[in-house]
């Protein structure tokens, strides 16, 4: 049996995206056949006894491709037996490939999770994202955007297979209650829609702000239910204000992850209208809110920032907008508050498509047969 080091810094407890799609590969492998070599983080020790295998805390909060590491990694892969290596992300761990093939790991795979197509924009990171992607065997990507702009940057010795987080259609399903979410925000009998997702320029909560008037107009009572923290919540609670509608969008702050699938069905519609920012190294990487939001039964409004189209079918899970387009969010927003069977016909699809081609054990075992072949 293969046994895998992983060498991240993006893991548990620290939250976020990238951390939870690492841990979710981790633990759904074979709990003898990895073992996680990471960096420190507050509340570290809790979290690892509850885990089924085994993890080796770096005791800095920051874990780089320096000598001292190479060296520990490769000690670490020879007393344990590990000759297989996953590099939580490819830049710039995957710089220590070298010696840990040196060492015996004859198999490296590194995933990568969208921000390398602001790095591959950049002469000096694209060298490095190169030399990289030369010294491991398969470099991952999220969907056919990412994999176009990596390509371009790696070159054509790199072997790119396509390897996207997964959703659990356990936890994010259409039997979601999120009717207590919105009671206990006011919500009750309003048209909701949603927005899961940090409060940064990107990801358009502006234009969705910017366009409520619209969609007020067009349906009447409508409010906004914005879910995340983040720097931009100031900047867009004075927007709201002085659009008019402030005491129609509702921001929640930062949900616990346990709440979430609630807020996600506490909608009608989800929308997040992101868009490509500072000439490109400012992209949506996929959007896996989208996906969590269909897997429960809600249509989409997705930006068409980067990779973020490939998590909906156009006109049959949702819709794909400019995301700077005020007049096209709230259209296509409106439509679906207004035609609640379109909204219903459009979530049911979006979930039968999650539950198709988007499962995390459908995800998980793609990640074995790469660290095997």
């Amino acid at each position: 049996m293969t046994r895998t080091l992983v060498v991240t810094n993006d893991f548990p407890p620290r939250a976020g995206g990238i951390q939870a799609f690492v841990h979710s590969l981790v633990s759904r492998q074979p709990a003898d056949s990895v073992l996680v070599y990471t960096s420190s983080s507050e509340g570290a020790a809790a979290f690892d006894a509850a885990q089924a295998f085994p993890i080796v805390r770096h005791p800095g909060s920051m874990l780089l491709p320096t000598p001292a590491v190479a060296r520990v990694v490769s000690a670490l892969a020879r007393t344990e037996g590990c000759d297989a290596a996953l590099f939580g992300a490819a830049a710039p761990l995957g710089l220590l490939a070298p010696f840990l093939r040196a060492g015996g790991v004859d198999r490296q795979v590194a995933l990568t999770h969208g921000h390398e197509v602001g790095w591959a924009a950049l002469p000096g990171a694209r060298a490095l994202l190169r030399r990289i992607g030369t010294s491991v065997d398969v470099v991952t990507y999220l969907g056919a955007y990412t994999r176009s702009r990596l390509a371009m940057a790696m070159g054509p010795a790199v072997r790119l297979e396509r390897l996207a987080p997964g959703v659990d259609t356990s936890t994010f399903s259409p039997s979601v209650d999120g009717s207590a979410v919105r009671a206990r925000l006011g919500l009750a009998g309003r048209p909701v829609v949603v927005c899961v997702s940090r409060l940064v320029a990107r990801k358009g909560q502006d234009i969705l702000i910017r366009s409520l008037p619209a969609i007020r107009s067009a349906v009447p009572g409508a409010a906004l239910l914005l879910v995340g923290g983040g720097p931009d919540r100031s900047r867009l609670q004075r927007l709201a204000a002085a659009s008019g509608v402030g005491d129609d969008v509702v921001f929640t702050g930062p949900a616990a992850w346990p709440e979430l699938p609630s807020y996600f069905a506490a909608g009608d519609v989800f929308a997040m209208p992101c868009r490509t920012r500072r000439r490109g190294l400012d992209v949506e990487g996929l959007g896996m809110v989208y996906l969590e939001a269909s897997a429960t039964g809600l249509p989409v409004v997705a930006g068409d920032s980067g990779g973020a189209p490939d998590a909906v079918l156009e006109g049959e899970t949702g819709f794909v907008v400019d995301g700077r387009s005020v007049d096209a969010v709230a259209d296509r927003v409106s439509t679906l508050l207004a035609d609640p069977a379109l909204a219903r016909a459009m979530g049911d699809k979006g979930r039968a498509w999650v539950e198709r081609d988007w499962r995390w054990d459908m995800v998980a075992e793609r990640l074995a047969g790469l660290l095997q072949t």
